[in-house]
């Protein structure tokens, strides 16, 4: 028996809203109950029931179809993340914050990128077989990255006020921008190396101009919606001139991944962070409908979670590299937040932050998933389009999809602390 895809909908919500019953009893963030309930019900767990107790052909299931088929959700809600976290960029902010969290964002998302790559070179240098260097560059670049979803969900859900939490948004929505930085750069080096063709253009001035186009794409359509908010008052039509944002910026990443105009990889996340960086300091009024836009996207952000706990391929843990993806991603997962916290330290001590930044800001910084997952993804797709580098694209997708389970586990959990320890979360939450 097959079941339908909006039955399986139906009992993704289903359970996910449970989750979060259960969640408040034991005191832990939804996010940390989403992911948790797209790994039972997803193929590789609740899929056994209807594959006859099986992973033989499991990705040929009707369950591993519909995630499959539905993943394209995430996709838009990275988007209205990303365009949330832009909002948190009013200038009036930045004005008191600006200049340290530009320096607290480089250091982190360097400091970690640099702290994965020097132990990976020592396991390396072990075995350089298993651990070759485009594994080394890639997932240093990709260590850079983090999770704003959960952060974010995570000072909604408790009404997180103060110091750290104005440092900490505009922290990773710039941590995003310097990631997808370091990735263009050091994955290109990466795959310079893997294909021996070492080229300036396709290591710097092609990942610049990506960027530079994202930013741009962004502001125009960041001034698009400002301006027509003036001829539409109403909350729910300036809702839908956000949500159009959110949807155009998308339609141009792919748009501009054609043949036709160039096949460059623009990021839909620096497109929507800048639109919503636009938007909320080109309309005063802008919190009205930022107050509606909240209410829309919780159920995006959920199914956001439960998607990508779905989607975690347990079969890595049976197969031959089984071993070698579990050291590899406690490596991983260690010496990243050694990075994380030891740069976001070194950042606020430099910019003189108040002192609960200073000591907690690092912790809210562990959570990584769908920037994470998504620059894993293209990396496997480009690395397994080359024989000689397939293995390498399957150990990357493996290795981030484990450290991702754990780090979304574990990094909510850890934020709550860290907000609570400033004072930052309202006691009767």
């Amino acid at each position: 028996m097959e079941l339908p895809l909006f039955a399986y909908i139906a009992i993704l919500l289903f359970a996910a809203l449970m989750s979060t019953r259960l969640m408040k009893l034991i005191k832990l963030p939804n996010v940390t109950g989403y992911i948790i309930t797209g790994i039972i019900m997803g193929p590789f767990v609740f899929g056994l029931l209807f594959n006859n107790f099986s992973y033989e052909n499991i990705k040929e299931s009707a369950i591993y179809t519909h995630v499959e088929s539905i993943k394209w959700v995430s996709t838009i809600a990275l988007g209205f993340i990303a365009f949330s976290i832009g909002t948190s960029f009013k200038l009036t902010v930045l004005k008191t914050v600006g200049k340290r969290v530009l320096v607290i964002t480089c250091l982190e998302a360097l400091l970690a990128s640099v702290f994965v790559v020097l132990a990976l070179v020592v396991a390396h240098f072990i075995d350089e077989t298993r651990v070759p260097w485009e594994l080394v560059l890639t997932l240093g670049a990709i260590a850079s990255a983090t999770a704003p979803a959960a952060t974010l969900m995570v000072i909604k859900q408790y009404n997180a006020k103060g110091p750290l939490v104005n440092t900490l948004l505009p922290v990773v929505a710039l941590d995003d921008a310097a990631a997808l930085i370091l990735f263009a750069i050091l994955f290109q080096i990466a795959l310079a190396i893997a294909g021996g063709n070492l080229s300036l253009y396709s290591m710097l001035l092609k990942p610049l101009i990506e960027i530079f186009l994202s930013l741009l794409v962004g502001l125009a359509i960041g001034f698009l919606i400002s301006f027509m908010n003036r001829f539409f008052k109403s909350r729910n039509n300036r809702l839908i001139w956000t949500i159009f944002s959110v949807f155009s910026a998308v339609g141009v990443y792919y748009l501009f991944k054609q043949p036709q105009l160039g096949g460059f990889e623009l990021s839909s996340l620096l497109m929507c962070m800048m639109a919503g960086a636009i938007y909320t300091n080109a309309c005063k009024d802008s919190n009205k409908t930022l107050d509606v836009f909240d209410r829309f996207t919780a159920p995006i952000y959920m199914m956001f979670f439960v998607i990508s706990g779905a989607s975690l391929d347990l079969t890595i843990f049976f197969n031959g590299n089984g071993l070698i993806v579990a050291i590899i991603a406690l490596v991983y997962i260690v010496f990243r937040v050694i990075g994380k916290y030891l740069g976001a330290l070194t950042g606020a001590s430099i910019t003189h932050c108040e002192p609960q930044v200073k000591k907690y800001l690092g912790f809210t910084l562990i959570p990584q998933a769908g920037v994470a997952i998504g620059l894993a993804t293209t990396a496997n797709y480009l690395f397994t389009a080359n024989e000689e580098t397939k293995e390498v694209g399957g150990l990357i997708i493996a290795i981030v999809l484990t450290s991702t389970l754990i780090y979304e586990l574990i990094g909510p959990l850890v934020s709550k602390y860290a907000l609570s320890k400033a004072g930052e979360i309202e006691k009767t939450n």
